[in-house]
């Protein structure tokens, strides 16, 4: 058994090429020996947002606190909020993020392969962003 104690991980800044806006990722844990998985708890300021991106095998949000948007390529954008469940399927272009008034916090649990869990791709437009209001 292993037990990680809240705090005992530094929270950082997300970093912006890969986000918009003001970002914080709190990481919960990492892949090891014995897991594929690694998890972080997310938290968007409102307006804020994950660039374009896909993952090799696939990412479950879990949304914890506040209102998100969230969009896969050529779909429409849908609204999340605390307790809903998100699955993105193996490399499924998608991003997410907080509304434009309301921050959001999720944790968002992805697999490894081959020491990959996510691939970053280009920003979430303004005017896209903006078509979502």
């Amino acid at each position: 058994m292993e037990i990680t104690r809240i705090g005992s991980r530094s929270s950082v800044k997300g970093p912006e090429d890969w986000f918009t806006g003001s970002v914080r990722i709190d990481p919960l844990f990492e892949a090891n020996d014995a897991r594929s998985g690694a998890a972080a708890s997310v938290t968007f300021d409102a307006g804020a947002r994950t660039a374009w991106h896909t993952h090799p095998l696939g990412q479950t949000l879990i949304v914890t606190a506040g209102f998100g948007w969230v969009q896969r390529e050529g779909g429409p954008v849908e609204t999340i909020s605390p307790g809903d469940v998100v699955w993105f399927e193996p490399n499924e272009k998608h991003w997410h993020g907080a509304t434009a008034t309301t921050g959001m916090t999720h944790i968002a649990i992805q697999e490894n392969l081959d020491g990959k869990v996510v691939d970053w791709m280009e920003q979430v437009a303004d005017r896209q962003y903006q078509g979502t209001l």
